[in-house]
């Protein structure tokens, strides 16, 4: 039962919300460097509101019925649950796509797929993180297809579409880990010059996508963090991003820095985030062979990669490692699946003495998803969030029913 400060509280919170200008209603969450300043605040804030009500046990569905549409074209775990979460929070049923099940598998148009599905949906989520350059593009078509099946008449509504990660960016995940760092820090405001080591990481895998460090250094220069991206030679991440990053940092007051050193990079940092990514020349390579499915030439890049990798397995972060941030407490952040030495992998991204030291924080960490991607389906949807919320608090369901 919610208690009256807490009620209050929330209420507070709400009206800050409908103080704040977004421009999110009716428009696709693709990348986070589309989006203004407001339009980031307003999904945090509510998103945190959206996770107190579930605290409080009131239920805060909006819809009573219709469909989201989960499109996962690569594998998923948190990113699949949370986006299931966060539609049955809200009072959407969810039905995945299975590709190889549908008429795609027998060439069906991207056009036709977004339309049929789409009869009684109001979100679509996608992920699409394989194919280098294809990815945002492909969520892009599905949003034209939309709006043409919306303006001809065929589709009640147009759905929104919520970028579930591609090859450019991951905006759930690093909204999730924005709202993780408020929680850690207690502000955005607090994080301005905030120290943050977005660091590679030795993997013995190949292949895993650029797009969460891309996500990380896009969104955290925003907030006037010092951001040092650490990485061996010729791990580069796609140029104009990276450029966004610089241009981001300059805008907010913060600074942006390239190194090659794991070591020197997270001396007397604040958070670090190490983690595996494949370079860009690479995944550039990897998506011209995928497309001609020559699986030869795919054995031959990964043979040639994992031995390049191997010669970085001293990027691993430990315990040494953390004695050389900030008062040898740096807050360790990573989007999970983490490849652990000694229990996932024989040697990965990070010990096990320094993982389980913050395994419970990348859980809490990971536990902010859901309500971000709810937090983008109602600002979507909703014009006027604030008062959408206010409807709810005044309503007053109990999401379990008690005496």
């Amino acid at each position: 039962m919610i208690m009256d400060k807490d009620q209050r509280d929330l209420e507070k919170r709400i009206d800050g919300i409908k103080q704040l200008k977004p421009s999110l209603y009716g428009h696709d969450f693709l990348l986070t460097w589309e989006k203004e300043e407001e339009d980031l605040r307003t999904i945090i804030e509510v998103a945190s509101v959206l996770k107190e009500m579930r605290a409080a046990n009131i239920s805060p569905k909006v819809f009573d019925s219709g469909l989201a549409i989960s499109n996962f074209r690569d594998n998923s775990t948190r990113t699949r649950f949370s986006f299931a979460s966060a539609s049955n929070l809200l009072g959407l049923a969810v039905q995945d796509l299975d590709e190889q099940k549908s008429q795609i598998a027998h060439g069906e148009t991207v056009r036709e797929t977004a339309n049929m599905i789409s009869f009684l949906s109001d979100f679509i989520g996608i992920r699409d993180d394989i194919f280098l350059g294809e990815g945002n593009k492909y969520m892009r078509e599905v949003g034209a297809a939309l709006d043409d099946g919306f303006e001809n008449g065929v589709l009640p509504v147009r759905p929104g579409i919520i970028n579930l990660q591609c090859d450019m960016d991951h905006p759930t995940q690093s909204m999730a880990d924005m709202m993780h760092l408020i929680s850690v820090f207690g502000s955005a405001e607090n994080l301005k010059g905030k120290k943050l080591v977005m660091s590679w990481a030795y993997s013995p895998s190949y292949g895993k996508p650029m797009s969460v460090p891309q996500g990380i250094i896009a969104l955290m220069s925003r907030f006037g963090m010092n951001i040092e991206l650490a990485y061996p030679e010729g791990y580069d991440l796609i140029p104009e991003i990276v450029e966004i990053a610089v241009k981001n940092t300059g805008a907010s007051g913060g600074s942006f820095r390239v190194s090659h050193s794991m070591e020197e990079s997270m001396r007397d940092a604040d958070i670090v985030y190490p983690k595996s990514w494949a370079p860009y020349h690479i995944m550039q390579a990897r998506t011209e062979l995928l497309r001609k499915a020559d699986k030869e030439g795919l054995k031959e890049l990964e043979k040639s990669c994992l031995a390049n990798n191997a010669k970085f397995k001293d990027w691993e972060f430990d315990d040494d490692k953390l004695k050389l941030t900030k008062n040898g407490s740096a807050l360790y952040m990573h989007c999970l699946p983490a490849d652990i030495s000694g229990v996932s992998c024989d040697r990965g991204e990070v010990s096990a003495a320094a993982f389980e030291r913050y395994r419970v924080e990348t859980y809490r960490e990971a536990g902010f998803k859901p309500y971000v991607i709810a937090a983008m389906m109602l600002t979507n949807r909703f014009e006027n969030p604030g008062e959408i919320l206010s409807g709810i608090m005044r309503r007053n369901r109990r999401r379990v029913g008690t005496e």
